[in-house]
């Protein structure tokens, strides 16, 4: 038996609990995959369902609740997250009260000027630090005013100011902030009367560090409405957060800590098919791991009656690059749309920011590449089109579009990171959703006779120039050839339509590829310290090509897969799963929706025991929490 005193009430372990609960810690951030979070998220709950039929108290606590989960997250970040609430809450405001067209624009200019230099300062401090350097000679160094202000108030240096870290999800609620003032201006939504009500809006946990980007006058009503969750939308928000969990730890961490990440780190100890595999396994693992929180942040929020936007539509099923866009990330897809590539023209006309901004990312694209030949390059066309824009008015209107389009792509690239490797990957989209428009109106024969001269021509560059990027391009070319081939074949024997199945099929499957090899300039460069981001990103780049279009030793590829095997199986089944049919998708959510509620127990249960099979020893925090 325990002692009596074994019993006694410690004001210090108690005290030791509390502090543990309340402070920030960097080892046990509150992240999905971790048991502390679902603790959290009970005792939310808890609470919540308390105060669930009380609209402004349920609001006020989630508001907090929000705040506690920001601040376990990023620590004193959460004072940007306050200014960002307090400042927009009244920027509405003042917003609303103006009536003069110069006055609401003044207010607009200011909004969007305070809510981005913030964002600018955090994501791209190194960057202008190193162009004031490289123009100048001078050796300035970052210097972090936050951590600095800190310093002071507190009377200690406990904060560096060396170094300028990301605030989680900083990209995410700014450009919910922006929204909002934008929807306010454009009279969407009447601005909110309640600062409780607002920040909960901007601050929502579930999906605070990673999207989606909720839209002001999408979300804003739902502040208002009573709690409602029916039996099915209980079971759907379940299987979404299993759903999400799964995709995360089976097959997003464990298919990058057993092999992906490993490549990516040193591309030259592997094999070219191993460099090429892990290409494809990193267009499933960054699908699976974002897709995946924002399956668990959905549920989550359906479980509190709050109802977050589709964010993917299984975007590996895109039959052409814009296709692709309009399935992948769809909020921030949407937000770039409403609020830079219409507000730049659109597909009506150019504006004097459409060519200012391609003139400004030639610069910078010049600068990230220490190339003036490139800048020079970028810089001739944007002349060349603007001449076409200004001589030929037939051809104006879809030229401005094409580079509203461009500065659009160019800029998400940007948003990633003001890095070589994510303009690249920005403007190989930009070209692949271009080059479609045209290649979508050729005959068969025009596309087979464009793509056998290219494909000649890097053959002949593969002789009498051997470099590793000509073999992969004309290996790619040679396949589209193929089918191009095939195809034309099949047209002039008397065949009116091809296999609809099959024709779409080869689309997908051309698009995959496409978005796989754009995505070796996305993930070369992440996860790396800014200030070493471009050379770091450039040489895993090269060397992965350089790997996949060098000498392949067939005979190893049997060996290769099989020790693999686990890996493979996994990025198989995966593709499969999310190649099936929608239909078919749609029918077993609502099967596992309906279950009764033991039977859902018992496969929840099972779903946690093999999810638990997967825990890798070392966190994996979710790949857009850097973004």
């Amino acid at each position: 038996m325990r002692n009596a005193s074994d019993m006694t009430w410690n004001p210090e372990i108690a005290l030791d609990f509390l502090t543990n609960v309340f402070s920030f810690d960097k080892s046990h951030p509150l992240l999905f995959t971790q048991f502390y979070f679902w603790v959290f998220f009970a005792v939310v709950f808890a609470f919540f369902c308390l105060f669930r039929k009380r609209c402004l108290l349920r609001n006020t606590f989630l508001f907090f609740v929000s705040l506690f989960f920001y601040y376990k997250t990023s620590g004193l970040f959460i004072l940007i997250l306050i200014f960002i609430t307090l400042y927009n809450f009244f920027a509405g405001k003042w917003l609303h009260t103006r009536r003069r067209e110069g006055s609401r624009n003044f207010v607009l200019g200011l909004s969007v000027i305070v809510n981005l230099s913030l964002l600018f300062y955090f994501k791209y401090a190194y960057f202008l630090t190193d162009v004031v350097n490289s123009l100048t000679g001078y050796d300035f160094r970052v210097f972090d005013v936050f951590s600095w202000v800190g310093n002071r108030i507190t009377g200690d240096n406990r904060f560096s100011v060396d170094n300028i870290l990301l605030p989680v999800g900083i990209s995410f609620y700014i450009f919910q902030a922006i929204s909002y003032v934008m929807d306010v201006y454009r009279k969407r939504i009447e601005p909110v009367r309640n600062i409780f009500d607002f920040g909960f809006y901007v601050s929502f946990f579930p999906q605070l560090v990673a999207g989606p980007i909720v839209r002001a006058n999408e979300f804003i009503p739902q502040l208002h409405k009573k709690y409602f969750l029916s039996r099915k939308q209980f079971g759907i928000a379940v299987f979404w957060i299993m759903n999400g969990l799964v995709k995360k730890i089976v097959l997003s961490d464990y298919i990058a800590v057993n092999f992906i990440d490993r490549v990516f780190d040193n591309p030259l100890l592997y094999t070219g098919f191993e460099n090429l595999m892990a290409l494809f396994g990193y267009s499933l693992q960054v699908y699976a791991d974002f897709s995946g929180y924002t399956d668990i942040a959905i549920g989550v929020a359906m479980l509190m009656g709050f109802y977050l936007p589709k964010n993917f539509n299984s975007p590996y099923k895109a039959k052409n690059p814009g296709e692709f866009w309009k399935r992948w990330h769809i909020s921030l897809s949407r937000w770039l749309q409403d609020y830079l590539y219409i507000p730049l023209g659109g597909n009506r006309n150019g504006t004097f920011g459409s060519f200012c901004i391609i003139l400004m990312i030639a610069a910078i694209a010049s600068f990230l590449s220490r190339s003036l030949w490139v800048g020079l390059g970028v810089g001739v066309v944007v002349l060349i089109l603007c001449l076409l824009a200004i001589f030929k008015p037939k051809s104006r209107k879809t030229i401005t579009t094409e580079i509203n389009r461009m500065d659009t792509m160019l800029l998400g690239g940007l948003w990633h990171g003001a890095s070589w490797n994510f303009m690249i990957w920005g403007g190989l989209n930009g070209l692949g959703m271009l080059f479609y428009r045209f290649w979508k109106d050729w005959s068969v024969y025009g596309r087979t006779l464009f793509i056998l001269i290219v494909t000649i021509a890097l053959r002949l560059c593969t002789i009498y120039l051997p470099r590793p990027v000509f073999n992969v391009l004309f290996v790619w070319c040679l396949i589209v050839l193929t089918g191009n081939v095939i195809r034309m074949v099949y047209n002039l024997m008397g065949g009116k339509k091809a296999w609809q199945w099959l024709q779409d099929a080869w689309a997908v499957f051309q698009t995959f590829t496409f978005i796989t090899f754009t995505r070796l300039f996305f993930r070369s460069g992440s996860n790396l310290d800014p200030a070493v981001a471009n050379e770091t990103a450039w040489n895993t780049a090269k060397n992965m090509v350089n790997q996949m279009g060098g000498f392949w030793r067939i005979d190893r590829i049997p060996q290769i897969m099989y020790h693999y095997r686990n890996v493979f199986i996994l990025i198989a089944i995966g593709l499969i799963i999310h190649w099936l049919p929608e239909n078919f998708k749609r029918r077993y959510r609502i099967w596992f929706a309906k279950m009764p509620i033991l039977l859902m127990i018992v496969v929840c249960a099972l779903i946690v025991f093999v999810i638990y099979q997967f825990i890798t020893a070392d966190l994996q925090p979710f790949i857009y929490f850097q973004f």
